[in-house]
């Protein structure tokens, strides 16, 4: 459903597809109930749907809400719904900006976006590598798929920014996949490497410091703020062909703050690509 519509002719086309699902979670649940709080966030009257870069939304650029999938919480079914639905959006021209939902969805996500563009350059967002060859015996993990995604040759480059967790393992398995890691110590979004396209943004809000992101369930402290993130999404210069947004816990939210946010970088993600797509 086009939420709101105002004028669709000619109008870049993002689709938002919900993800409602934690069963690939580890120490806590919470996840899955991520999608409907951030779209309640993203279409309240307690905002606008304007962007910082002066665009807005129905204006310059169409957010078609797709609702939430039916998930199973069967891993291997729920995977092949997801990875359909992703393939439905990009068949229609759609840039798909999926709402987690736990990150382990960002598996099924690659592989569609892998089938339509090939291997994409990744911009992952996150306190967490997410390289773990498994965590607590899931190789599905929330916790391992990047692993996944490197293994199955869906990204030519993953590059990481938020990161500061960094196990011996998954220190090995980034110099194993060569990932670039961007050390969140003396950090700057110049310090962020220019990117060539196409490029595929994965965002885990707890790379963003609690006291600006609390509504997470593994919350590290020493993240980066919210214009850090902006700044780097605004040095962006490739096309951005698909996004998600993962990892928000409603349950640990304060007074909704962390829904507002990725209703907030919804619309900067989506504005950043329109941009680019017209060359300004």
């Amino acid at each position: 459903m086009l939420n709101p519509a105002i004028n669709t002719v000619m109008l870049p086309l993002f689709q938002l597809i919900g993800l409602p699902t934690d069963i690939n979670s580890s120490f806590e649940r919470g996840a899955a109930h991520g999608p409907q709080a951030i779209r309640e966030a993203l279409w309240s009257d307690r905002g606008n749907l304007g962007c910082e870069n002066g665009m807005e939304v129905s204006r310059d650029f169409i957010l078609d809400d797709l609702s939430d999938l039916n998930l199973t919480e069967n891993t291997a079914s729920d995977d092949r719904l997801i990875q359909d639905a992703v393939a439905a959006s990009l068949k229609q021209g759609a840039i798909p900006i999926l709402l987690g939902g736990d990150h382990a969805v960002s598996v099924p996500v690659l592989a569609a976006i892998h089938a339509h563009h090939g291997p994409v350059t990744i911009l992952h967002f996150d306190a967490h590598p997410d390289l773990y060859d498994d965590f607590a015996g899931n190789p599905r993990s929330h916790a391992s798929p990047f692993a996944r995604i490197m293994e199955a040759g869906y990204a030519s480059r993953l590059v990481q920014t938020g990161i500061r967790t960094l196990t011996q393992h998954c220190r090995e398995q980034a110099q194993r996949f060569g990932v670039e890691i961007i050390p969140m110590a003396d950090f700057s979004a110049e310090a962020v490497p220019s990117l060539s396209g196409p490029i595929y943004i994965s965002l885990d809000l707890d790379g963003i410091d609690p006291s600006e992101a609390p509504g997470v369930s593994h919350p590290e402290p020493g993240g980066l703020r919210i214009r850090e993130v902006l700044a780097v999404l605004r040095g962006i210069n490739a096309p951005i062909i698909g996004a998600d947004i993962v990892e928000l816990n409603p349950s640990r939210d304060i007074g909704g703050v962390t829904a507002i946010l990725a209703a907030k970088l919804i619309r900067e993600i989506a504005s950043r690509a329109v941009v680019i797509q017209q060359g300004a």
